[in-house]
């Protein structure tokens, strides 16, 4: 019956047209034009931007019919942030038999207190723990039962190679070679510092990146009473992880391939390492914005299909060519205009579909995915009532395409009927063309698939309608490489928005074929989610 509902939807009749239930690429553009226009001065968390972009989705979704769902009866949900910045007197520096090595700010060294607390020191044995990774469903385990409380973890990212796709995803990142996991491992483990040692084959990028993003405020949820926070979450360059590794008689080159192992003990360095981390604290009082709009059959209407995109950006930085707005059109002003497009569409069917639909502007995704992994701890519809996250992050305004994105969708149970619905709007799957850099757990569907959440963004592919073989690569590579996180990622009135509404149509008819299956989707067997949806539908 539900594929039934979405054919209906999409070959349509009269009376579609005429009541406007598809969404439209137009309206998508008036709302990229506002957001990520400069009187939004690139909608800064924390800032008169902020204001600005979450009052225009609110009353947007009220214009619709689409009721609140945040605090309070509003739209808005508060999220309490801490934002940290080192500054530039912090110290840190490396004891042994032989003497002292101090380690330079910003050029050895790079990172931030997650303790929420203004002075930080330390004194304490360095322990390398090869990846810093514990996956009992893959076998691994780097701690080997140790108690590492009250020391100083040293690891590398990512995580042990392998092509075997049972054993950690093959070429494909886990969330266990990620950064995050390294400092959330460590400090549950009793760590009170974890240094990471950069190399650019580990980590996929080079040292600058680092050193750019670790060199400005780090911003975190606010810990709760009794909750601990590293004293030290850094990075160290290689040549400084040489200098730290010294000791052992090992390069780093020969630690890497001892990590590697999974026989692999933590190994005491023979170092103590010491730190005096002072640094700017800032309470930051962000907001999400969540809309609802009810299901119409009595039983299932508790239940719901969740649509996210991010709404923040960078706000005003650094000058680039004379111009310190960094406006975000692209990255992730397209995102909500296309959930605020599908919102409208949802919120004027005339019959409802059976599930309600969440629709969710989450903040601060720029700092590390937090005010999606504040709704996942404070859900409007709980995460084993919810039925899959359809997120949107960074479309593309060079027409329609061939392909969509919908990297993750082949992990749950909505796979066939993600086919299916792809096949249905002349769209082939494209592949993730670089699994080995994890950007699946990289976007905000990522906080909501963490607690159990079937989740994955939907993007354009790369083969374009009308434009010759290649151009989809050249524009990709084209954006990351000149606007991405730029002030020149600007609206245009140039924009082609046929793409984005080819996008906004298959997740609209994606949405409401989930919202009318007879059963809740999961997670397919051996998933690294799926004892988290297990857990979630239990209601533990």
């Amino acid at each position: 019956m539900f594929r039934a509902w979405s054919a209906f939807l999409i070959f349509g009749c009269t009376l579609l047209a005429t009541q406007d239930l598809q969404p439209s690429g137009e309206k998508i553009r008036t709302h990229v034009k506002y957001l990520a226009s400069d009187e939004l001065e690139g909608r800064g968390v924390g800032t008169r931007g902020e204001k600005l972009a979450t009052q225009y989705i609110a009353a947007q979704l009220e214009t619709f019919g689409v009721k609140p769902a945040g605090d309070q009866g509003t739209y808005f949900q508060r999220v309490p942030l801490v934002g940290s910045k080192t500054l530039p007197s912090a110290t840190l520096t490396i004891t042994g038999k032989t003497g002292s090595s101090p380690l330079a700010l910003n050029k050895d060294f790079v990172g931030t207190a997650f303790s929420q607390q203004p002075e930080n020191d330390f004194d304490a044995e360095a322990v390398f723990v090869g990846h810093g990774i514990a996956a009992p469903e893959f076998g691994w385990d780097d701690y080997k039962g140790q108690s590492l409380a009250g020391k100083v973890l040293v690891y590398f990212t990512n995580e042990p190679p392998s092509t075997d796709l049972k054993f950690f995803g093959g070429r494909a990142l886990t969330y266990y070679g990620r950064w995050t996991y390294k400092f959330e491992e460590a400090a549950r483990r009793g760590a009170v510092a974890a240094l990471i040692v950069h190399t650019t084959p580990t980590a996929g990028y080079g040292w600058g990146v680092v050193t750019g993003s670790w060199s400005q405020e780090h911003a975190e949820l606010k810990l709760q009473p009794g909750e601990k926070g590293l004293k030290l979450a850094a990075w160290l360059s290689e040549d400084a992880g040489a200098r730290l590794f010294a000791s052992t008689g090992k390069t780093v080159e020969q630690l890497l391939a001892l990590a590697n192992s999974k026989s692999f003990r933590p190994m005491p360095l023979g170092v103590h390492i010491a730190g005096h981390i002072p640094v700017a604290l800032r309470d930051i009082d962000s907001r999400n914005v969540v809309g609802r709009v009810d299901g119409a059959d009595a039983a299932l209407a508790r239940q719901a299909i969740l649509y996210s995109a991010h709404w923040d950006h960078l706000g005003i930085a650094v000058p680039v060519n004379g111009d310190n707005i960094y406006n975000g059109a692209v990255d992730n002003a397209t995102g909500c205009a296309v959930v605020l497009e599908i919102a409208r569409t949802w919120a004027a069917l005339p019959k409802k579909p059976k599930r309600s639909a969440v629709f969710l502007f989450v903040t601060a995704e720029e700092m590390g995915l937090l005010g999606s992994e504040y709704y996942a701890e404070h859900p409007e519809v709980p995460p084993g009532q919810t039925a899959a996250d359809l997120n949107f992050d960074a479309l593309y305004p060079f027409g329609a395409t061939r392909d969509v994105s919908v990297t993750g969708a082949e992990r749950t149970t909505l796979w066939e009927l993600v086919e299916d619905d792809a096949k249905r709007a002349n769209l082939s799957i494209s592949p993730d063309p670089e699994p080995e850099q994890g950007h699946y757990y990289r976007s905000d569907h990522f906080s909501l698939a963490r607690v159990g959440i079937p989740a994955f963004t939907i993007a354009q592919g790369t083969d374009y309608l009308g434009k010759p073989a290649g151009f989809g690569k050249e524009v990709f590579e084209d954006y990351n490489t000149k606007h991405y996180h730029q002030p020149s990622d600007e609206y245009r009135d140039s924009w082609n928005m046929a793409g984005m509404e080819q996008m906004a149509r298959f997740g609209f008819t994606l949405g409401l074929d989930i919202a009318n299956q007879p059963s809740l989707p999961s997670w397919v067997k051996g998933d690294e989610f799926l004892s988290a949806r297990q857990k979630s539908e239990s209601g533990k």
